[in-house]
């Protein structure tokens, strides 16, 4: 019995140590997401695409939880893991040599205005699954249908890189690398992302600068983006 009693107070020591974070769990892991998705609603493309495309948000007019939750979701919905840490770092670095103008969010009001938002087709075709989400009530819903939209991201990316290198000797490769990105809804995004990744492959460049010129041509793209 003496061993038991010994153990007793550690046992005690560990739950009263983890208590507070499990308590908060489910707040930090589950409902931020379905809280902003709540917010924002029809304007949550402009986060989406802000998480997938590394620009910065800044929102003010509101409460720290607020902001914490915005954080958070643009921390979950982006993809840290699809590039490479010093092509991330590379991504930065263009992100700042363009001056890109970071997306602000006052929510000082009942619904939150943006300044410089920029979204695209791939993000707003999300909206129903998650209206949809959030009209059922489950937060769990909520989350896995944003890990679904990563996916999603993700799996075009993949293909992309497929297409490029196919298309480093391959001209009908090249033209499927064009038509994947005027499709996916997602072009602007992906392009810039695999512009920054393939930055030390010189043929892999030469073939995202003509895609880059067709985008711009055919209008899917803009200097601004």
């Amino acid at each position: 019995m003496k061993p038991v009693c010994l153990w007793i107070p550690q046992v005690g020591a560990v739950e009263l140590h983890i208590q507070p974070y499990l308590s908060s769990w489910y707040d930090d892991s589950v409902l931020y997401i379905q809280r902003v998705v709540q917010l924002f609603q029809d304007r949550l493309p402009i986060l989406l695409r802000a998480a997938l495309s590394h620009t910065p948000v800044e929102v003010k007019g509101t409460d720290n939880k607020i902001k914490q939750d915005v954080d958070r979701f643009l921390s979950a919905a982006s993809l840290p893991g699809l590039i490479q840490e010093d092509s991330l770092a590379s991504l930065c670095k263009v992100m700042t040599d363009e001056q890109q103008k970071v997306i602000v969010i006052d929510c000082s009001e009942s619904t939150p205005a943006f300044q410089n938002a920029v979204s695209n087709k791939f993000c707003e075709d999300w909206i129903p699954s998650f209206l949809n989400g959030l009209e059922s009530g489950n937060p769990f819903l909520i989350r896995q249908i944003l890990e679904n939209f990563k996916l999603k991201a993700i799996q075009d990316m993949n293909s992309l890189k497929r297409y490029i290198r196919h298309a480093e000797m391959n001209n009908y490769a090249l033209f499927k690398c064009f038509v994947f990105l005027k499709n996916c809804g997602n072009g602007d995004v992906l392009l810039h992302n695999v512009k920054v990744e393939h930055v030390e492959m010189p043929e892999a460049q030469n073939v995202v600068k003509v895609l880059e010129e067709f985008m711009y041509e055919e209008g899917v793209i803009t200097p601004t983006n």
